[in-house]
């Protein structure tokens, strides 16, 4: 029951390529499921860019990437003394960003290649300004990589940026995350001296998403009348339609989201409309037939879901592929194929 992602493998190599170029000093980032596409594939496109650093998300990707990517590998989940299974080999850069931490891995007697991070305004992790101007330009028992800066969306960042950059004036160095092109411009320009490494994901990976394509299969179709039960809640159809059966469910993540930020009057009138359909058990799928997104039956099941189609809607057959509009952070794909 496949929910497949389709990749024009030319294009996708085309943006990749220019991508990089783009951004002097890139690391890329593969984390979590891939942006997709899978962290093992995202590792081995890194290599194939060449790349000198790949950066992960947690200790548990790094025997994904190992063999995969020959470079340096930065984990960007903090350093703790309680994480298990942590590599200690020579190509893995250490995120650190607690004054205890650092004398425990000063401590080994390995010389752990370590990354500083200052605790930004986005308040998530790293040394506070009075700690990291406290700390040595040269800790003793590690070899410091540089500094990092994890930066939160839509504010001055350069103005806090630049705040970092005066705290640490020995820093010559900086991996930076979420700056625009614009603002890395203006800061090589401001500061020829320093090196700038934008750590980057979304943009690299899915910054031009024309050469995805989504599409689930077909695997039954219903006809149903008025007033019929369906599915595990036995819902009651208001009118006469067809009940499509298609792949994909809450194991792929279908209709599965992070809560709405509702930052904006839009947003906020979006997550209301939104509750008001979930209140009376309507809900828009992802799955789009004749040109339109079409509604859930009920909730997904985990591997597949059920859609309604008006009566006078064109009906897929069994063995169709349908589009689906998926946020690809969140989708776990059955299958990858390029073509």
């Amino acid at each position: 029951m496949p929910i497949t992602m389709y990749v024009d493998g030319p294009r996708w190599r085309e943006h990749l390529t220019a991508a990089a170029a783009a951004h002097p000093g890139i690391v890329p980032v593969a984390k979590g499921n891939g942006y997709g596409f899978g962290v093992a594939r995202l590792a081995r496109r890194a290599e194939w860019l060449g790349a000198d650093m790949l950066a992960i998300g947690t200790y548990a990707e790094v025997d994904s990437v190992r063999q995969r990517f020959s470079g340096d590998i930065l984990v960007m989940e903090p350093w703790r003394p309680f994480l298990c299974d942590i590599s200690y080999d020579k190509r893995v850069i250490h995120t650190v960003g607690r004054a205890d931490d650092l004398a425990m891995l000063a401590e080994r007697d390995d010389q752990p290649r370590v990354l500083l991070e200052g605790l930004t305004s986005m308040h998530r992790h790293g040394f506070t300004e009075e700690t990291m101007r406290e700390l040595p330009a040269a800790p003793r028992g590690v070899r410091v990589e540089g500094h990092a800066l994890h930066l939160p969306l839509g504010t001055d960042q350069l103005r806090e940026v630049e705040h970092w950059l005066g705290l640490v004036p020995s820093s010559r160095r900086w991996f930076v995350s979420h700056l625009t092109d614009a603002e890395l411009a203006t800061l090589r320009l401001m500061h020829p001296d320093l090196e700038f490494r934008p750590r980057i994901g979304t943009t690299l990976w899915l910054g031009d998403r024309s050469f995805l394509d989504v599409r689930a299969t077909v695997l039954d179709a219903h006809p149903v009348s008025r007033g019929d039960s369906l599915g595990y809640r036995q819902r009651s159809v208001l009118r006469a339609g067809t009940v499509l059966v298609v792949s994909g469910g809450t194991a792929h993540g279908v209709a599965l989201e992070a809560p709405s930020p509702a930052s904006t009057a839009r947003q906020r009138a979006v997550a209301v409309a939104r509750g008001g359909l979930d209140a009376t058990g309507r809900a828009l799928s992802p799955f789009v037939v004749a040109g339109k997104q079409r509604w859930f039956v009920e909730p997904p099941h985990m591997q597949v879901s059920l859609i309604f189609l008006p009566a006078g809607c064109a009906i897929p057959r069994p063995g169709d592929e349908i589009e689906v509009q998926v946020r690809y952070t969140t989708t776990t794909f059955d299958h990858i194929t390029t073509i």
